[in-house]
Parts: structure tokens; sequence; C-alpha cells
């Protein structure tokens, strides 16, 4: 039984006027970098991002309590500096030249991305399952197929550069431009994982095993399969569904019978394809790689996972999120229909819930 998790939440610093980026992360981290929350508070890719991970959960209410400690002091914070902290795969406006944050391995990343640099404006949500590596290759191929209907879920990206893209998760579709993206291959076991993963580093931005992007990989830090299809938040209570969900699909992927995802269907398009519509309609199901409507999918994952719930507040929290889906792209979207003020209010106030 997987028992432990851990996520990770990546927010950006907005002004609140124009809900473009502030870079000031710095002083944030080295306010809120004190001991005084539970996990760990970095700087990310650029001076913007402040980073936050809890530390190994056993049960939503740990993760509910760390979650929500960070994000409370975060939005104290922002409010004394006078910007919003928003849980937003991509900011409203971006910044028009961001700066990287300081480091040889950040600016050894940029060097090689070039122009990809200033698109980098994006957050994600990043959930860890506790297992070993050996599991972590089983249970990776056969979740494959189910990544595009958690894209679907998270989708919280639909504005940039002031306008709506169209899509519920334009994150992701920045993320496709990288070295590497999208669902991993079939290994046999750990050790072929460990060679193509070798094999990616040098190879365009892949400076080293952590810059291999699937968006689901094993850890190279913690004993952990990372899941990191999602985007970031908008409120802790949804951070915390998804992060039910991964586990709960981790714990199914280990059951002897469990077969890996089909080999052959389209995962990448089916990820560009939710990227796109969300649950706005279709997606690729994972036992068939055929479109269905996305309400089908929705019910397939929720038998896939519903043996492994645990107790009441896991239950719940899953079925809120998959029988009365309402994704952040949607609320970004009804908000931002009565301006930007009302845009900005959402972020403030969402933060801390």
């Amino acid at each position: 039984m997987v028992t432990t998790f851990g996520i990770e939440e990546e927010f950006v610093l907005l002004d609140p006027e124009t809900l473009t980026p502030v870079e000031c992360a710095a002083q944030a981290v080295a306010v809120l970098a004190d001991g005084r929350c539970d996990g760990s508070v970095a700087r990310e890719f650029l001076c913007a991002q402040v980073e936050y991970a809890t530390p190994v959960c056993g049960s939503t209410s740990e993760a509910r309590d760390a979650l929500l400690g960070f994000r409370r002091r975060l939005a104290d914070w922002a409010a004394d500096a006078g910007v919003i902290a928003a849980g937003t795969g991509t900011p409203f406006r971006g910044h028009a030249l961001p700066t990287i944050s300081p480091g040889e391995r950040y600016a050894e990343i940029s060097s090689e991305v070039t122009a990809l640099t200033g698109d980098h404006q994006i957050g994600g949500l990043h959930v860890h399952v506790g297992v070993d590596r050996e599991a972590g290759v089983r249970a990776s191929n056969a979740l494959r197929g189910w990544l595009p209907i958690l894209l679907a879920l998270s989708g919280n990206s639909p504005f940039w550069a002031g306008r709506d893209t169209g899509y519920d998760s334009w994150r992701a579709i920045h993320s496709r431009r990288w070295t590497t993206y999208g669902i991993p291959p079939l290994f046999r076991d750990a050790d072929d994982y460990d060679e193509v993963a070798a094999a990616l580093v040098g190879i365009g931005a892949t400076t080293d095993p952590r810059g291999v992007n699937w968006n689901m990989r094993l850890s190279t830090r913690y004993p952990t399969l990372e899941v990191r299809v999602c985007d970031v938040q908008l409120d802790a209570e949804s951070s915390i569904a998804l992060a039910v969900v991964i586990r709960a699909l981790v714990e199914s992927a280990l059951e002897p019978d469990s077969p890996p995802t089909l080999d052959r269907a389209p995962w990448d398009a089916a990820l560009w394809h939710a990227a796109r519509h969300g649950l706005r309609g279709t997606l690729v199901h994972p036992h068939t790689g055929r479109l269905v409507p996305a309400a089908e999918v929705l019910s397939a994952l929720h038998d896939r996972i519903a043996p492994h719930l645990r107790g009441d507040d896991e239950v719940r929290v899953a079925e809120g999120l998959l029988e009365r889906p309402r994704s952040g792209a949607v609320r970004q979207r009804e908000a931002h229909r009565a301006g930007i003020p009302a845009l900005a209010r959402l972020y403030r106030e969402s933060l801390a819930r």
C-alpha cells in the first residue's frame, strides 16, 4: 500500500493593477524560509517565482496543514509587500524581459534554451508518491494514459499576454517546446529507466538527470515517483484533491494484474487535446486510446481509484474533484469577465483556501 506523498507548488508574484510578474521572490524567500513552515521554501527559475514543497505526508490532514500554513504566510507577506501571490499556471500578462534566478544551473539552462527563457513564466503542481524505484517504473508504465485526464482536471493557465489563449493549460503548451516533455516511454525496469535518462544528458537543455522533464519521472532526490503534469492550483484544496487522486492511481498501478498503458496510443496528442479543451468535450480514454466524452473518462478514473481511497476525507476530496469538476481555467475566465480587478481578487482570495 502506498502511504506517503508530498506536494510541490510554484507561485508567481504579481502587480495587483496589471497582473504582471514582480521580481521580488528573493525578498519573499528571505522572510518565508525561516523554519516556521513545515517543508521547504525556495526560489524557482525566474525571479518572480516562489516554490513551496511540503514535508512527506501520510494523510490529507497533514498535507492540508502544510499547504495552508505556507499559503497563509505567503498571502500575508504579499499583502505587506503590495503584490499578489497567485496560484496560476501562467501570469495574466507576462514580464517582457524576465530575470532568471541566480545560480550556475539556471544560467546554463537559460544559455541553452535562449529565447525560450522569456516564455518560461509557468507554475506547476508536482506530486511525489513514495515508492521504490522498481515500483515507480511499474506505476509509470501503468499511468501513462491517465496523464491527459490529470492535465484536464488541473488546467489553470488560460491567459497569456493579457488575452485568453483558448487553452485551459497554456502552461502545457509552453512546456512542449523543451528538450523533453510529455508521456515517458515504457521501461523494462529501473535499470532501463536509468539508461534512457542517462542517454538524454547533454542533449539540448538536459544538463543533468534533473533536467529530464517528462510529465512523470523517478525523482533524482527522493524515493518517489514524481507526477508533474498538473498546473499549479488556485487553492490548497484543489492541490490536495489532485494529490489524493494521483496517490490512489499509483497504488492501483501496483496491483499484480494492473496492465501497462497501451503503447501505440496517441498519448502526446492526447495531452495537447487536454490542454486545449480541458473537460469541455472529449478526452482520449486510457483503456482504448480513442476519443470519448470527458465524463466517460472521469467515470473510469473514479472506478480506478475508488478501492484505493483511504478514509472519509480522501473519498470526499476525490469525489468533489471528479463529480463536480470546475477547473481553475473555468474560474479564471469567469472572474475575468468582470475585469482585471475581479481576476486579481480571485487570485488573492483563493490562495489561502
